[in-house]
């Protein structure tokens, strides 16, 4: 055979493979890119894992952060707290010193003094004093003279009978009188009632 009929074989040959298998090749192609699209899938779901444990981990860190927030919060809070509970009474204390004070240059005058009355006086002014810094406290006189009774800030000791029909069920005398601290009672008016 001449050279020209043995490249003429090999063509026709060529085209014979390529025209009996164009299924082989299309389906090279297609499990070639089936290959690629399993391979992006696959690098896709491992990306996708790894963005998963990263944002795990993220809110791990967060979390650990919040709770140490929370945990000095707390700690600082109740510290807080026992400073009030130690030097609560340290504003109360501050607000009475004066008075004391007051009662102590008294006492001495009191005993050379002549002048009841002035005496009297004094006593007054520094009852006056501190009637002003209970009040500077939040501390209140409750109010019996004529008022209905009520149990919630008044504490019967004593009922009178036989009072006209209007003083029935109202306070008729105070004992002993009762004080709120800021809108709280801390002790109740001893009061006698009409019935």
């Amino acid at each position: 055979m001449s050279e020209k009929q043995k490249d003429r074989d090999e063509i026709l040959e060529q085209e014979e493979i390529v025209t009996e298998n164009p299924a082989t090749e299309e389906n090279n192609t297609a499990e070639a890119a089936e290959k690629t699209a399993n391979e992006a899938e696959e690098l896709t779901l491992e990306e996708q894992l790894a963005q998963a444990r990263a944002e795990i981990e993220e809110l791990k860190t967060q979390a650990l952060y919040k709770q140490a927030e929370f945990e000095n919060y707390r700690k600082r809070t109740i510290k807080e707290k026992a400073e009030l509970i130690l030097n609560g009474s340290k504003t109360a204390v501050t607000a009475l010193l004066p008075i004391v004070d007051d009662l102590e240059r008294a006492l001495p005058s009191m005993q050379k003094a002549e002048d009841v009355a002035a005496v009297a006086e004094g006593v007054e002014l520094i009852y006056q004093k501190f009637l002003k810094a209970l009040s500077g406290l939040g501390v209140k006189q409750i109010e019996t003279e004529g008022k209905d009774f009520d149990v919630d800030l008044h504490e019967a000791i004593a009922q009178v009978p036989g009072v006209p029909d209007e003083q029935k069920g109202r306070v008729i005398d105070c004992v002993e009188k009762g004080y709120t601290l800021n809108d709280n009672v801390i002790r109740h008016a001893k009061v006698a009632v009409g019935m």
